[in-house]
């Protein structure tokens, strides 16, 4: 059987018509990424863009879906909850629409519209009584280690120290590094949209 590498392959007629990338998937890729493409869009609803682009390297198609796989889940103090908390902070924070689309998924049921507007910078987590300390903490974190240039700081990590285990500030770097990740992965692709 020969093996086709991804070089070998046509490329698609130039970029995306509609403009949402710099470049056109591959027409062409492996099984195995072509069955990865099918599960992320069951498990989204939608045909991701930047998950077909990544297909043009195999290696890169492969580490993000472990990435996004085994990165960040629940733990302790670090519940669904906050995770949501945090990656709509990351994704707001970095302006990227395809986080935003793929993070604001669900957030109904999780959290209320005025907690949802302290992510997205709107409202400040003080004037929202149902957040808890550590959420708030937990957002800071999120929006300093998120924004250009990162402030995280000292008295920070005394403070989350004191609000978490190692584990759990170790699940809440993984999750902001996640969502920049993908952010940054799509906004060098040229992709704008999640759709």
């Amino acid at each position: 059987m020969t093996r086709i590498r991804m070089s070998d392959r046509p490329a698609a007629e130039g970029p995306p018509s509609d403009g949402r990338a710099f470049i056109a998937p591959p027409r062409q890729m492996p099984a195995v990424l072509r069955l990865g493409l099918r599960l992320a869009r069951r498990r989204t609803g939608s045909d991701l863009l930047p998950v077909a682009l990544l297909t043009w390297s195999p290696r890169a198609a492969v580490g993000a879906a472990v990435l996004e796989s085994l990165a960040t889940r629940p733990v302790g103090r670090i519940d669904a909850r906050v995770l949501k908390l945090v990656r709509l902070t990351v994704s707001f924070t970095v302006g990227c629409p395809f986080c935003v689309g793929l993070n604001t998924a669900g957030w109904e049921s999780l959290l209320s519209p005025e907690e949802l507007a302290v992510t997205q910078g709107l409202r400040t987590g003080t004037d929202v009584a149902t957040l808890t300390p550590p959420e708030l903490l937990a957002i800071e974190f999120a929006r300093r280690t998120s924004q250009t240039s990162p402030t995280p700081s000292a008295a920070l990590g005394e403070q989350l120290r004191g609000a978490f285990s190692e584990r759990e500030i170790v699940v809440l770097a993984a999750a902001c590094a996640q969502v920049n990740y993908w952010a940054r992965l799509v906004q060098g692709m040229g992709c704008d949209l999640a759709d």
